[in-house]
Parts: C-alpha cells; sequence; structure tokens
C-alpha cells in the first residue's frame, strides 16, 4: 500500500466524514452539527488559519490532519498545532499517520513555519508513533471552557 498526502479538497467529504465522526466518538465528544459543518468549511478555506490534509490509499481518503496556523511570542515564524489526528481503524500501522506528520513537516519547512506540535491523552495508542518522532515535553495543559 502506498500512502500519499494532500490538501482536502471539497469532493472528499463522502470520506472525511465518517473519519471526522470516528474521531469525535475515540473522544467521546458531541459536536452540534453546525460545529461539524464551520470546521469542514474553513478546512476548505484558504483564507482561514484552520487548514486540513488527508491521506490516501489507493485513491481514498484514509485519515486527515487538522491544523491551526497561530502566531507566538517566542517565534516571528508561524506556529502549526496538529489539532486532529485520525486514522480508519482499519488501514492503522499502514504509515498513513506516519505519512501525515512527515507531510506536516515538510510543509512546514517548506513554508517556514518554527514548529509543528500536538497534544494528546496519555493513553492514546498513537502516542507509539508520536514518540518516534520527539519526546514528550514535560509541559502540563490548562483547560478552561468559557
Amino acid at each position: 500500500m502506498t500512502v500519499s498526502v494532500r490538501a482536502l479538497n471539497k469532493e472528499d467529504y463522502a470520506d472525511w466524514r465518517p473519519l471526522w465522526d470516528g474521531y469525535t466518538a475515540f473522544y467521546e465528544c458531541k459536536l452540534e452539527e453546525s460545529v461539524t459543518a464551520s470546521t469542514w468549511e474553513r478546512a476548505l478555506n484558504s483564507d482561514s488559519a484552520l487548514l486540513c490534509r488527508v491521506a490516501e490509499i489507493d485513491g481514498k481518503v484514509v485519515g486527515f490532519a487538522m491544523c491551526v496556523l497561530h502566531e507566538g511570542t517566542f517565534s516571528s515564524a508561524p506556529i502549526c498545532y496538529l489539532e486532529d489526528l485520525f486514522v480508519d481503524e482499519t488501514v492503522r500501522g499502514s504509515g498513513a499517520g506516519k505519512a501525515l506528520i512527515e507531510a506536516l513537516q515538510a510543509e512546514g519547512k517548506r513554508e517556514g513555519w518554527s514548529m509543528l506540535y500536538w497534544v494528546t491523552r496519555q493513553n492514546n495508542p498513537a502516542r507509539k508513533l508520536y514518540d518516534k518522532f520527539v519526546t514528550a515535553d514535560d509541559f502540563v495543559r490548562y483547560r478552561v471552557s468559557l
């Protein structure tokens, strides 16, 4: 199986949506349909800070990486926050997750991003993959819902 990575396009909705639903189910998150619709629209909008890259195997979208480009105080170059990464469970281990992260690294180098980072739960099985890229740091996340 060969994995390729590319930008999301509007024809991907039928493949992306079940993956998105699988992702939100994995994190036991119920979103309003309007939030999912907004996420989809922003991911397609080149003027949005939100971007999406998809992994394909044999022409079928099997995974996605949703990212937010933002400014920071420790660099004048953009920072990429990999907010959501998900691969269809039937093809996990195929290299799709690895290909998505590597594609983001390559894009970041081309585009002059200063950093790519992400957050995950301590018990996420994907940490086996993430640990191949970088050692987790000692930062603790605090979250205040508004």
